[in-house]
């Protein structure tokens, strides 16, 4: 046997046990997220009803971060992420057969459980496993795996609609879905370079929240508005698209263009980010996602949609694996996991209630108006985490990854 000590993980390690099955799952996430809001309009929902449906994916994630978090540490994250895999299967499932808004409500409850099981897993994966000096390259990459599976999910959904019927999208989730778990079952772990000791499970989620009360109050706030911009963001337009009388698959494909934008920056972000520091990733990404997204209204049209909706592309796929990059950074060695399950929950909390303020201002004022409130927010993370960032992340700056750079 040998005693040569396991060697620190390369990206391409990490490619068939991380990368690979989060761009098939969301291969299948992508593929509905176009169109849950109008499946919703066709069981009889108003704009506003139909945002609050979106909303139950986020709600369902808040709701199982912290479980996510026992069952990661109880039967690791493989098996985690099988577990997420067949629980995804069955709530497509529910999705494709609902005949009512309470039906199809929770289904999508469940399917926002499955994403908090399978991305904290994934998170938690290379925050142990990757080298500090790949840690944001490694990051973005898992984010651009999952904004590729959004770009190519639309495309497949839009096809699986045309053949069939909307519905046919929650097809193309569920088979996806099942082979996510395929390939997992089918790949061995890869064994990393031993590192510092991570968490036991000694410290409740709740006391290791007051300790660090400080951070998810200040750096918190533009964690939590991140989410929350970014989930409106896949709310406001099929709504905004319906609202201009754009069809089902032509939304797909709009969707699809602003996927395209976002994947093609995922690595550059990730190695700006271990060269320049976090920063230079952070802020500009929020304005341009906020930006985007005050401008969003003025659209008229296919060509105007597509503009705006390309621009906020451009700036999520900026901000590719910036949050869970921070979140790694941030993250205390010896509760690391239970730490990354209470950021997650925070972040998702984000997630729940960016669909929500959409509900709540289109009923009271107009959709135009909850559209422009959530761009706003988008300048106000930008703002929160210029200010916070560098206080809780050993790498913000461009001095303060130096000395990792240096040692390679």
């Amino acid at each position: 046997m040998s005693s040569e000590a396991p060697r620190a993980l390369t990206l391409r390690d990490m490619m068939l046990p991380a990368f690979v099955p989060t761009l098939i799952f969301e291969m299948g996430v992508g593929s509905v997220l176009p169109i849950i809001a109008l499946s919703a309009l066709h069981l009889g929902a108003s704009a506003a009803e139909a945002a609050v449906m979106l909303a139950l994916m986020g709600i369902g994630q808040v709701l199982a971060d912290v479980p996510a978090v026992r069952l990661a540490q109880r039967i690791g994250d493989r098996r985690a992420m099988l577990i997420a895999s067949a629980l995804a299967v069955l709530a497509f499932a529910g999705c494709l057969a609902a005949r009512s808004l309470v039906t199809l409500g929770a289904a999508l409850l469940v399917v926002g459980g499955s994403l908090a099981v399978f991305y904290l897993a994934r998170h938690s994966y290379l925050t142990v496993s990757a080298p500090v000096e790949l840690r944001a390259r490694a990051m973005s990459t898992l984010a651009g795996s999952h904004r590729i599976g959004l770009f190519l999910g639309p495309f497949v959904g839009a096809g699986a609609i045309a053949l069939t019927d909307v519905r046919g999208a929650y097809v193309v989730a569920m088979v996806m879905s099942a082979a996510t778990g395929g390939v997992l079952l089918l790949v061995p772990d890869v064994e990393s370079a031993p590192g510092p000791a991570t968490e036991g499970g000694t410290t409740g989620s709740w006391d290791l929240l007051v300790r660090y009360r400080r951070l998810f109050l200040t750096l918190g706030i533009g964690i939590l508005s991140v989410g929350a911009v970014r989930a409106a963001r896949q709310t406001v337009l099929p709504l905004w698209a319906d609202h201009l009388g754009i069809s089902a698959e032509t939304t797909s494909l709009v969707f699809g263009a602003a996927g395209a934008a976002e994947m093609l920056l995922f690595y550059p972000a990730g190695r700006v980010m271990d060269t320049y520091g976090r920063l230079a990733i952070a802020v500009p990404s929020m304005v341009l996602i906020g930006g985007g997204m005050m401008a969003l209204p003025l659209s008229t049209g296919v060509v105007s949609l597509t503009l705006f909706a390309v621009v906020m592309g451009i700036g999520n796929g900026v901000g590719s694996g910036i949050m869970m990059t921070i979140g790694a950074d941030a993250a205390p060695v010896a509760e690391r996991v239970r730490f990354l399950g209470l950021w997650r929950f925070v972040s998702d909390s984000g997630n729940a209630s960016g669909p929500v303020v959409v509900s709540v201002v289109a009923t009271v004022w107009s959709l135009a108006a909850a559209i422009v409130t959530l761009g706003a927010t988008g300048l106000l993370a930008a703002a929160a985490l210029g200010r916070w960032t560098s206080r809780y992340s050993a790498y913000a700056t461009p001095s303060s990854v130096r000395p990792h750079r240096q040692r390679r």
